[in-house]
């Protein structure tokens, strides 16, 4: 069962919100080192805080991490891309192409890369931030991203599991960060607590986390038909 006393972590995305986060509870729970990594990287006023360069949009550079932080235990898939406009007909081809790249290409390619150096480790495990987003497709790009991530979760858990890596996939509506600033008035979870939760279910050997209850609620009306779902199909216009 994975623990992440005396762990070794790699943090994706540590610099800001919910990353910064994931670095401190992890160091509380009792881990021995924990790789901050970034595309520009911060110091840490913790001796057991490594920073560490990473843009995983970038081939090489997971190549030079992973040399470089080839002791993980713990791999925390946190870094994700929202673009200026989510609409999959009028967002520019290259923003579709960045965030493609931070939230899907990214984390599956680090953990191919990883895998080989987890594959029998104890404890070891890979936690891919997802969002209730991946099934609610009201974010266009953002929420196909998600849901790419989150198909790939699932395959990456089978072909993982026998190599005994636990693999964690995390629902989430919106966190109480810089980049759900803009998002709608409502309540937004505290990205401590998320964190807390995260960390919880991945000591607890549990396979998914549905943070709050927006996640509950999009992924029980999964089960209803299209239009009950996006109430907006069936709208008419006076």
């Amino acid at each position: 069962m994975p623990s992440l006393k005396g762990s070794i972590v790699l943090v994706t995305g540590a610099n800001r919100g919910i990353g910064t986060y994931f670095v401190h509870d992890a160091l509380a729970r009792g881990a021995a080192k924990v790789y901050a990594s970034a595309r520009h990287p911060q110091d840490w006023d913790d001796e057991r805080v490594v920073p560490l360069h990473l843009d995983v949009t970038d081939r090489e550079s997971i190549a030079s991490a992973v040399a470089a932080a080839s002791d993980v235990t713990v791999l925390v898939n946190n870094a994700g891309a929202s673009p200026p406009g989510s609409e999959l007909l009028s967002a520019e081809d290259d923003d579709i192409r960045a965030v493609m790249e931070t939230n899907f290409f990214g984390p599956v390619f680090l953990a191919r890369a990883y895998a080989p150096f987890l594959a029998g480790r104890t404890g070891a495990a890979i936690v891919n931030v997802h969002s209730a987003l991946s099934w609610y497709a009201v974010a266009g790009i953002y929420s196909a991203s998600k849901a790419a991530l989150w198909s790939a979760t699932n395959s990456l858990r089978l072909e993982l599991d026998p190599r005994g890596v636990h693999v964690v996939g995390v629902h989430v509506g919106w966190v109480d960060t810089s980049m759900a600033a803009a998002g709608p008035d409502e309540p937004k979870t505290a990205p401590a607590d998320l964190v807390r939760i995260v960390h919880d279910a991945l000591e607890a050997d549990e396979y998914e986390v549905l943070a709050d209850d927006t996640s509950r609620q999009v992924k029980v009306a999964l089960s209803a038909p299209v239009d009950v779902l996006y109430p907006q199909l069936r709208a008419t216009t006076p």
